[in-house]
C-alpha cells in the first residue's frame, strides 16, 4: 500500500473521505491513527488533492468534456470494456490510463485507435489529482466528448479519493465472486453506475446476480446496474448509451 495517501497507516476507509469532518473523526477513533501529527499531515495531503481536483474539473467543464472514473479490482475488464466501446459509441473519448507499471494497458488502447495517456504510479495504489492533471497535458480535450480515468485495479483507496471526474462507474465481475459488494461498500456507495462484467461465465460460478443488485441498493438505492458481457454486443451498447445520456444532461 502507498504511503502518501496515508493508506499504509491504517487502511483506506480511514483517510480516503470527501468529507474532512468525517475522515477527522474516522482517524481519530482507529487506534492506529490516534496521532495528531499524522492525521494532520493525512488532513494536509486530502486538502490539497481536493484542491487539484477541482482545478481538473474545471478543464474537463471549460471544454464541455465529461469526466468518468473508471474503478475495479484487477482484472475486472476496465481497458476491454473501453476497446469495445471504441467499436459502439456515439462519442469520442480518451484514456488517462493508470497502473502501477508497464504501458501495456495504454498500448492495448492505443492499438484500437484510442487516444490514451499511461500515468505509472509506482508503489501507489491509486491514482490522485495530480497524476490525472499530467495526463491531461498529453490530452487535447476539445477533440473529445469524455474522459476516462482508468485507475488502479483496487476495491479500496481509489474510491473516495477525487481525481477530478463528474462521475463514477464501478465493475465488478462474475468470476470474483459474489460477496465483493458487500466486503467493500465504500467503493460501491461511490457508483453512479455499476457494471456486472463477465455475465456469460454465469454458468460456471455459483454467483446470484439479483442477490448481488439488491446488496448494491442497499448501500445506494439509486445506482443503475448493467450487467455486461463481450459476447453480448447490445450489452456494450447499453453501457455507451447510458454514458450518452449523462453526457447530454450536462450539456
Amino acid at each position: 500500500m502507498c504511503d502518501e495517501c496515508g493508506c499504509s497507516v491504517g487502511g483506506a476507509e480511514a483517510v480516503h473521505s470527501h468529507s474532512h469532518q468525517k475522515a477527522h473523526e474516522t482517524l481519530h477513533h482507529n487506534p492506529q491513527l490516534n496521532d495528531e501529527k499524522t492525521i494532520t499531515v493525512i488532513k494536509k495531503i486530502l486538502d490539497k488533492n481536493d484542491h487539484e481536483a477541482a482545478h481538473n474539473r474545471a478543464h474537463l467543464e471549460k471544454a464541455n468534456v465529461l469526466g468518468i472514473n473508471l474503478m475495479s479490482s484487477p482484472g475486472s475488464g476496465k481497458t476491454t470494456l473501453l476497446e469495445y466501446l471504441a467499436d459502439v459509441a456515439n462519442f469520442d473519448f480518451a484514456v488517462v490510463e493508470g497502473d502501477l507499471e508497464t504501458n501495456k494497458d495504454a498500448d492495448r488502447l492505443k492499438t484500437k485507435g484510442i487516444n490514451a495517456v499511461q500515468i505509472q504510479t509506482g508503489s501507489a495504489c491509486h491514482l490522485d489529482a495530480f497524476m490525472v492533471h499530467k495526463g491531461l497535458h498529453d490530452i487535447t480535450l476539445n477533440d473529445i466528448d469524455i474522459l476516462f480515468v482508468e485507475n488502479v485495479g483496487n476495491l479500496v483507496c481509489p474510491a473516495s479519493y477525487d481525481v477530478g471526474t463528474h462521475l463514477n462507474i464501478v465493475l465488478v465481475s462474475v468470476p470474483e465472486g459474489e460477496d465483493k459488494i458487500a466486503k467493500y461498500p465504500v467503493m460501491f456507495r461511490q457508483a453512479d453506475l455499476i457494471l456486472i462484467t463477465k455475465t456469460d461465465l454465469l454458468p460456471h460460478f455459483k454467483y446470484d446476480i439479483e442477490a448481488e443488485k439488491k446488496e448494491a441498493r442497499k448501500l445506494k438505492p439509486n445506482v443503475d446496474i448493467l450487467e455486461v458481457n463481450i459476447n453480448d454486443i447490445d450489452s456494450i451498447k447499453a453501457v455507451a448509451e447510458w454514458i450518452e445520456f449523462k453526457r447530454k444532461m450536462r450539456s
